[in-house]
């Protein structure tokens, strides 16, 4: 067994998965990919234990693997001043999003249980028909992107990023280098030497430039926070990626008394 411990990857492929799996190796850690289903399998109780994944995955192998699973508060979005989002966001449920009469964005707050878009009204909501009514949501107004960032932060610093979208279409690019680099740089410490308290120490945050009518730009705000443990890394780099990641999602046994409340799936017991 590897004294470096391990990365249990979640069956599913996804081009960030081989990538982080390659850094891992390079630091001699195991890769092994988790059974399709039965929990985690050969792997249940083994010590040193990271993943990689969804959360829906993730809820059949956490307590076999004895991970946690770091993630942001499901209200930390809306719990932010204007002057960091430049609009409008609330959380609401989706029984009452199913209401909607005006165009709006939906989204759940951290899963992937429906799709996050713009929505026309609630009645277009078709892809969360199979969920209860008291589904958490956010909704926030319309806003433009010009620009949109990943930002792996680790500890409260910025550890790697990427540009993944401008005006709305995949165009991923470093940030290293990038034109925005420092803008983006500046805007993420001010933000995180506020609110990183509010954060787990592995999280992802994504900022973009808001685009006015008309070509111009508003300004720079958070769009929202992510699970490091299932982010897509564009074109940030990977070696730094999996920092990230390694904390977000490993062994219990390890985990800080600081990330406890936002720990995932953590037993009453283990609360204290």
């Amino acid at each position: 067994m590897n004294s470096t411990g391990f990365l249990a990857h979640a069956p599913q492929y996804s081009t960030t998965g081989e990538l982080l799996s390659a850094a891992a190796r390079r630091r001699g850690m195991d890769v092994e990919v988790l059974p399709t289903s039965g929990g985690a399998g050969a792997l249940t109780g083994r010590p040193g234990g990271h993943y990689f994944g969804g959360p829906l995955f993730a809820a059949g192998v956490v307590d076999d693997l004895e991970v946690s699973l770091l993630e942001p508060p499901d209200d930390w979005l809306t719990s932010l001043p204007f002057e960091y989002v430049l609009r409008n966001i609330e959380s609401s449920t989706l029984g009452e999003a199913r209401h909607l009469s005006r165009p709006a964005f939906v989204k759940p707050p951290s899963d992937k249980s429906f799709p996050a878009a713009v929505y026309a009204d609630g009645n277009r909501l078709s892809g969360a028909a199979h969920l209860p009514p008291e589904t958490p949501v956010q909704i926030s107004d319309v806003v433009g992107w010009a620009r949109e960032f990943r930002l792996f932060v680790l500890d409260g610093e910025f550890r790697t990023g990427s540009q993944y979208a401008v005006f709305g279409r995949l165009d991923s690019a470093p940030l290293a280098g990038h034109p925005d680099e420092d803008a983006v740089l500046r805007f993420a410490e001010d933000v995180l030497a506020a609110r990183g308290h509010t954060l787990p120490s592995a999280v992802v945050l994504d900022v973009g430039l808001v685009a006015a009518p008309g070509g111009g730009a508003d300004g720079w705000a958070i769009i929202e926070a992510n699970l490091a443990w299932f982010a897509n890394c564009y074109a940030a780099d990977p070696e730094y990626v999996l920092d990230v990641v390694l904390r977000a999602a490993g062994p219990r046994s390890r985990m800080s008394a600081r990330d406890r409340r936002f720990c995932r799936y953590l037993k009453e017991s283990e609360m204290d």
